[in-house]
């Protein structure tokens, strides 16, 4: 069978790429005149709210019915704020405080901000359970490692962006928590012994109407030792249609991430997606060129001509695309901003284990602020800020921060700043200090000299037993680290 036209347009009515640039290049707009279903907003294509609605606007010009997506989980996964840091703390700051209502209005007052920039899917809530504290990819993107607790969150977080006529998206199908590697460099393993606790927040979220579940790129054993979740009919036709009983729009993860692409290549992996259950195609994080968003449309219309995709599933895809625009179109209303609702629920998420009988806190004078930097994962921008040095120096002028990453905390550099700390206040800011032995060692080497320092984690806390007074923030949003610094001084 030919590669029609029509069936290129097939083709792209299941494609959500990525593209450079804070406007939309030419051979985008093209396509999506031509039918392309949705586009994939990342970092890159962001400079402020208004910039945004700008930019899908001009989306809108070329196809009314285009669907905009993007990662705005809150906390460490922003995209809107990614210049400034989010406002809002994430979904582990959440699962702390646990209070589902707090959940469904930060959710909802997010959806009202993404609705206004003309944004109508958010892929968020993350629904796995980080029963895995090793966890590279999710960690703090969790509301926590008890299924239950993760489940009502990514319930009322479902309800809250929703209620504003934002598609939210449940991911990453069947469960990204109990895992040890990250898909975007390898293909991480569910143990049978964990599915079922990993499948309770999707099966909740189904229940609560989810319009979209996003597949993980992992094997599952138990339901196929073959395939991962984004490439097996066992998983998303049997296990996530029949047996769980979706009905909505299954999209893909990043199908350029190594645990897919890499065997099939993107196209095939694509095409495969498609005909395992899939109904959509996202791309882009990694490679947002036109080539590759041509390659992929080929690669799928090229399938049903070779009849691994059957016209059918590939028409069938398309028709839940279509009704997911014309819901997004028809739904919500952006509400008022709730204001200050992320800095109080950063602030509600705090804890404080004091271990020494001196009074630490709260602090005065002129601290010495050490903030140790590991190198996060892709899903987190690198440029995305965070720390307790800059809200601290706003409280306390003259506090001095240094950064260290893991080639700079060497032991001559810990020396020296423990001299410059000498009669000062010193603050040791770390993040998943349990997954990195150079962190780890800097810290042992900086409380050594100075028992008395205040250490604050803004990772995932799983030591408190660290500094003469520890300060759990449970998540870097910037809101996290002006929480900490009110503790710090007694604001709090």
């Amino acid at each position: 069978m030919p590669m029609s036209g029509d069936l290129l347009r097939l083709a792209d009515a299941v494609l959500f790429p990525g593209f450079p640039g804070h406007t939309p290049p030419d051979w985008l707009r093209r396509r999506l005149g031509d039918g392309l279903a949705g586009v994939a907003l990342f970092s890159r294509n962001i400079a402020d709210p208004g910039q945004v609605a700008e930019l899908t606007a001009a989306l809108r010009a070329e196809n009314p019915a285009v669907l905009v997506g993007t990662d705005e989980e809150s906390g460490e996964v922003t995209r809107l704020e990614v210049a400034t840091g989010s406002s809002r703390p994430g979904a582990y700051a959440l699962g702390v405080v646990d209070d589902v209502v707090l959940t469904e209005s930060l959710a909802r007052d997010l959806g009202s901000e993404l609705a206004r920039a003309g944004i109508t899917i958010d892929f968020a809530p993350s629904a796995d359970v980080n029963s895995n504290p090793d966890n590279p990819v999710i960690g703090l993107r969790a509301f926590g490692s008890d299924p239950s607790l993760v489940a009502r969150h990514t319930r009322a977080f479902v309800r809250g962006l929703q209620s504003a006529g934002v598609a939210a998206c449940a991911k990453h199908f069947p469960g990204h928590g109990d895992t040890a590697v990250d898909s975007h460099h390898g293909v991480p393993v569910v143990a049978e012994s964990g599915i079922e606790d990993a499948l309770h927040p999707f099966r909740e979220a189904i229940e609560e109407g989810v319009k979209i579940i996003m597949t993980g790129h992992l094997l599952v054993p138990s339901y196929d030792a073959e395939r991962p979740a984004t490439l097996s009919p066992k998983v998303l036709t049997g296990l996530l249609r029949e047996e769980l009983g979706f009905d909505g729009l299954i999209i893909t993860d990043g199908i350029e991430m190594a645990a897919v692409s890499g065997a099939y290549g993107i196209g095939g992996a694509s095409a495969r997606a498609i005909a395992a259950g899939a109904d959509a195609i996202c791309v882009g994080g990694e490679r947002a060129d036109e080539a590759t968003a041509a390659g992929i449309r080929d690669a799928i219309a090229s399938a049903v001509t070779t009849g691994l995709l059957p016209e059918e599933r590939l028409a069938d895809a398309a028709r839940r695309v279509r009704e997911l625009a014309a819901w997004a179109a028809s739904s919500g209303s952006q509400a008022p901003s709730g204001g200050r609702i992320g800095l109080d629920a950063a602030r509600r998420a705090i804890r404080v284990t004091r271990r020494s009988t001196a009074p630490v806190l709260p602090i005065a004078g002129q601290p010495y602020v050490v903030e140790l930097v590991p190198v996060m994962n892709l899903a987190i921008d690198k440029n995305t800020p965070w720390g307790v040095g800059e809200p601290l120096a706003r409280l306390l002028p003259g506090t001095q921060v240094t950064r260290l990453a893991s080639g700079e905390a060497t032991g001559p550099e810990l020396e020296r700043l423990i001299g410059l700390a000498e009669g000062r206040p010193l603050v040791v800011v770390v993040r998943d200090v349990h997954r990195y032995a150079w962190q780890s060692e800097a810290l042992r080497h900086l409380l050594s000299a100075r028992p008395d320092a205040v250490v604050v984690e803004m990772g995932l806390p799983v030591r408190s037993d660290l500094g003469a007074v520890h300060v759990a923030t449970h998540g870097s949003a910037v809101v996290c680290g002006q929480a900490a610094a009110e503790v710090l001084t007694g604001r709090l």
